[in-house]
């Protein structure tokens, strides 16, 4: 009998020490690998020349479109384009977001939207998620930039400037202006009446990963979305501002100390606005 209470004991041990070491491993998850081209360079290409070889492969199609800031519809009415020299890579290789941010492993999930290089992020734990282009506010309607928080999603919207427009997958940042992110057509430069305009893919994708706020009976807010933070300026007088990839393809990153720059003065808010959430969400 003894030996049984023994033998049982020794079993309970061994899988609570199981256990434990499962916990550990999944704290310590690895990053994701990711496929790196060789080289980073770009080239000038026509674009219906470039398109007449690689309108079939997908990928490639994607990274050029994203490099130029624009989707498909609109790459195809280009003339001179830049493309990668080497496309095997995924696209955060090619875009300006650092792939981790050490100073970001607090927040679960935050989207940045860069005005100056036009292009978006997702990050979970200080690691680069997700990103891709974005045509943001024009000059005259220019984004807000700062702090904000998803707030309330629709699949299908229609615009507070033309009732013609339909803005598919809508995701709202500022309720009071009806500033949000959608997908409409990307002409390539900011173009937007101050809304972040998406490829379709990446608004789809948004929509499904940003978190919405909670409201009360009382339609108050009772717990924040994710936090979103729009950040830098735009030279509207300027040229392009990826066409200087053609020279320095590093001429657009986004360093770490940069986004921990973007970061800090919100820190609290967001750990604050995040603990909320834990707890009453």
């Amino acid at each position: 009998m003894k030996k049984s209470l023994i033998l049982l004991n020794i079993i309970v041990i061994a899988l609570l020490f199981s256990c434990k070491n499962n916990e550990n491993a999944e704290v310590k998850k690895e990053p994701r690998t990711r496929n790196q081209p060789k080289s980073v360079a770009y080239q000038f290409e026509n674009a219906k020349e470039w398109l007449s070889i690689n309108i079939k492969d997908s990928k490639k199609l994607r990274i050029a479109a994203a490099v130029n800031r624009t989707d498909k519809e609109n790459f195809a009415q280009m003339d001179s384009v830049i493309v990668p020299v080497d496309l095997t890579g995924d696209m955060e290789c090619y875009l300006p977001f650092p792939m981790n941010v050490p100073f970001l492993k607090d927040i679960d999930k935050i989207i940045y939207f860069s005005y100056p290089t036009q292009t978006f992020a997702t990050y979970e734990n200080g690691e680069l998620i997700y990103t891709g282009p974005t045509n943001m506010g024009r000059k005259q309607d220019q984004t807000p930039t700062g702090l904000f928080y998803a707030n309330w999603k629709a699949e299908e919207t229609t615009s507070t400037f033309n009732d013609e427009w339909d803005l598919r997958w809508n995701f709202n940042v500022e309720n009071l202006l009806g500033v949000g992110w959608h997908q409409y057509s990307l002409p390539g430069y900011p173009a937007s009446h101050a809304c972040m305009r998406l490829q379709e893919k990446d608004a789809r994708y948004l929509y499904d990963w940003a978190d919405q706020w909670i409201l009360t009976g009382k339609d108050k807010v009772l717990v924040k979305g994710t936090p979103v933070i729009v950040f830098g300026s735009y030279d509207f007088d300027a040229p392009k501002p990826w066409l200087q990839l053609i020279e320095d393809p590093k001429a657009l990153d986004i360093s770490e100390n940069e986004m921990e720059n973007q970061t800090a003065p919100f820190l609290k808010l967001i750990l604050a606005e995040q603990e909320n959430r834990t707890a009453k969400g």
